[in-house]
């Protein structure tokens, strides 16, 4: 299987929860960590150092768009809580479909969210790639 993920976090969150948030998200999904093929997330989380930890570890490179390429990905869980903080109403759904190269009826997984011990919060969508 490969799929694209889209990843979403608060500022400051660990690489432990992002990568747990990941882990739950590839389980959900029936993946695995070999199954990932392209990462994506808002270009205000490029100095994110939680999300570039947990691409080193794995051998990514994380394409970042800015809010007006998101915003223009039909999502199924838009948020007007994260249009106001980024000026897109999704990161972590509108980044997996867009980096796919997909619509949103290839997502598999919309919207795994994880609350880190810390109170932080993770967000990973799970797009397939069409072949």
């Amino acid at each position: 299987m490969n799929i694209a993920l889209g990843l979403g976090c608060d500022r400051g969150t660990p690489a432990t929860t992002i990568a747990r948030c990941i882990a739950e998200a590839l389980t959900q999904a029936g993946a695995t960590l070999a199954d990932v093929q392209a990462v994506a997330s808002i270009d205000l989380k490029a100095d994110e150092i939680g999300l570039t930890e947990v691409a080193l570890a794995n051998g990514w490179t994380i394409r970042f768009y800015p809010a007006t390429e998101l915003a223009l990905i039909a999502v199924p869980n838009p948020s007007e809580t994260v249009r106001k903080y980024t000026g897109t109403p999704s990161v972590s759904e509108a980044a997996a479909i867009l980096v796919a190269g997909a619509d949103q009826t290839h997502l598999i997984i919309e919207k795994h969210k994880l609350r880190g011990p810390d109170g932080r919060n993770a967000t990973v969508s799970i797009a397939r790639i069409p072949q």
